[in-house]
């Protein structure tokens, strides 16, 4: 599906807003007082998507924090990642997304045969 101009703008509004939102919160919690190794800020996004599928294993239970299932606040944790890494990096991620989704409307059906 292609995206109209209206769902575009929308899109890359929000996610560049917060993009800044979650990468202010973390340098203000300390989380960027000293420079970060990229390798460890990935492996902390991978850490999400392991504690995601755990929560499968467990039967996706109830979040103990806030009001959603395991599985959804560790994808969410995930996205928060990716968000403040590529705020402190200033890695145009929004208008990546955008991009790479144009391209992906461009592929044929099950392209790779990875599956």
């Amino acid at each position: 599906m292609q995206l109209t101009e209206s769902i575009k703008f929308n899109f890359l509004a929000s996610v560049i807003a917060m993009q800044d939102i979650v990468h202010t919160n973390a340098r203000d919690k300390g989380w960027w007082d000293e420079e970060r190794n990229d390798g460890e800020a990935i492996a902390l996004m991978h850490s999400e998507l392991s504690e995601a599928l755990e929560a499968l294993r467990k039967g996706n239970p109830q979040d103990n924090k806030i009001p959603f299932d395991n599985l959804t606040v560790e994808l969410a944790d995930c996205i928060i990642r990716i968000l403040d890494y590529c705020g402190a990096k200033n890695l145009p991620l929004a208008e990546a997304i955008v991009a790479k989704h144009e391209f992906n409307t461009t592929r044929p059906h099950k392209h790779g045969k990875k599956f």
